[in-house]
């Protein structure tokens, strides 16, 4: 067992660090707003820090699951910021969707310190957070990695070094294009479906035992349908992967028409009030 800190309990991180201190590790969490780490400390057993130096000093491992690069800039190299107290040869896997770019920076500024850091985001939403089934895209050191795989265990289904650092964010970011991608596709052909007037009970049952099979029609298409979206990861957190992606094509030349196109989308639907909707909302465009 372990001593490590977890820091951000957002929707993803409050139950991370929940399965963390569920498979008996000694668990110290922070989270910038302070009500949220007292009430994940009322139901665990762990301790709760106010400040990332605070909650990293003595680790042996720091997580992190923030909002964004600034963010997880602020919690890393900040004033208060973890690495000024973590220890040689301790481990900082961060969980945030960010960019491969922060992801270097901070890996070279924590080898100075003699601290590993893999970039290790996630896939598989609140949902799989909760049932400790996330898919973890990691960058690092291979030796870094076999460290901290057996505590990602504990909330992961699949724990897979891509590469060398900032290959876990290219990763996640493979994994938006392909999600943004299947449901401008499947918000189509449902609304294609309504207007034909099909049952689409039965056209969601028999497609989805053949090629169109997907995560996004097996989980979202009856909810699409219905017209539900105040659940599941929110446009304005798409919105924010997208332009990471965007970014980095710019950088390597890879040509995105479809995804520029499907952010627009998106962004027509933050200005109708729906920034916080489910990102299967792309159909509500269509009806």
């Amino acid at each position: 067992m372990a001593k490590v800190s977890f820091i951000g309990l957002g929707v993803m991180g409050f139950p991370m660090a929940r399965h963390l201190d569920a498979a008996g590790h000694q668990v110290t969490v922070f989270n910038r707003t302070s009500q949220k780490s007292r009430a994940w400390a009322e139901s665990c057993k762990g301790q709760v820090a106010f400040s990332p130096e605070e909650a990293a000093r003595g680790a042996e491992f720091v997580f992190s699951c923030v909002g964004n690069d600034d963010d997880l800039r602020e919690v890393t190299v900040g004033p208060k910021g973890a690495f000024h107290s973590m220890g040689a040869g301790s481990v900082y896997v961060d969980h945030t969707t960010a960019s491969a770019r922060i992801a270097r920076e901070l890996a070279a500024l924590a080898q100075k310190r003699d601290v590993r850091f893999v970039d290790a985001p996630v896939s598989g939403g609140q949902a799989g957070a909760e049932k400790g089934e996330l898919t973890v895209m990691c960058g690092g050191a291979e030796d870094a990695f076999e460290c901290a795989c057996p505590l990602i265990d504990a909330y992961a289904r699949a724990c897979v070094l891509m590469g060398p650092v900032g290959s876990g964010q290219l990763t996640k970011m493979v994994n938006q294009i392909s999600i943004v991608g299947v449901l401008q596709g499947l918000s189509e052909a449902l609304n294609f479906g309504q207007r034909s007037g099909l049952d689409m009970d039965s056209v969601i049952d028999v497609i989805s035992k053949g090629a169109a099979q997907s995560w996004q029609l097996d989980n979202r298409a009856q909810t699409m349908c219905r017209g539900e979206f105040d659940f599941g990861f929110a446009v304005k957190w798409m919105r924010k992967d997208l332009h990471i992606v965007c970014d980095e094509a710019k950088d390597n030349g890879a040509r995105l028409p479809i995804t520029e196109l499907i952010d627009e989308f998106y962004a027509d639907l933050q200005e109708r009030g729906g920034a916080g909707w489910d990102t299967s909302s792309l159909i509500k465009l269509l009806q």
